[in-house]
């Protein structure tokens, strides 16, 4: 399947979660069906939306986290998956989207093109509810059922190696940084620091 065509079968689904992007395609085709106010492009990080994803499910265990990654990234930082395993948030769905390729920086194949399995990987890790899925109907049900069942999962999208037309956005990353912090802020502090005010 295409990136973008699983990207727009779960947009309606994530689109009021707090989301994380990786840098390059899966930010663009994101940002292309629609920006909002609670998604932040990690650009110039590669590696890091998984570990950007665990500090914000920690820190708001009242917000559902998705992180969209890229099979490349999720190779650069494999101890993000015994750590995410370790604090086990179950309000964050790790998303990777495996096409075999390095595609933002030249399209040079991944470990996963010649047999790593990132699902296996993160089940071994300790995240039981792992999978991978090659259809978008099939990739919407596992991310509907993550999001129902509040579960730490890692859902492995098989995308071709296909990028978008452009990989230019309209928003500058300062932007993107400041209205992220602003959505935030305008949220309040999560419930158990609320109370925790009350009662001081």
């Amino acid at each position: 399947m295409k990136r973008i065509d699983a990207l727009a079968a779960i947009y309606p689904a994530i689109a009021e979660c707090v989301v994380v992007t990786i840098m390059g395609a899966v930010a663009a085709e994101l940002y292309s069906l629609g920006h909002r106010t609670n998604f932040f492009y990690l650009e110039h990080a590669m590696g890091l939306a998984s570990s950007m994803g665990l500090g914000i499910a920690l820190s708001r265990p009242d917000q559902q986290v998705v992180v969209l990654d890229g099979d490349g990234s999720a190779l650069m930082n494999l101890g993000t998956f015994t750590t995410l395993a370790r604090y086990h948030p179950p309000n964050l769905t790790h998303i990777i989207f495996d096409n075999e390729s390095l595609l933002s920086v030249g399209g040079f194949p991944t470990a996963t093109a010649t047999g790593s399995d990132l699902a296996a990987i993160a089940r071994a890790a300790g995240i039981p509810e792992s999978a991978s899925e090659d259809t978008p109907e099939g990739f919407k049900a596992a991310v509907a059922l993550s999001l129902k069942t509040r579960s730490l999962s890692c859902i492995v999208a098989k995308v071709e190696a296909i990028g978008p037309a452009s990989f230019h956005m309209d928003l500058t990353l300062l932007e993107n940084r400041f209205e992220f912090r602003r959505y935030f802020k305008n949220l309040g502090a999560p419930p158990s620091l609320s109370d925790q005010g009350e009662h001081a």
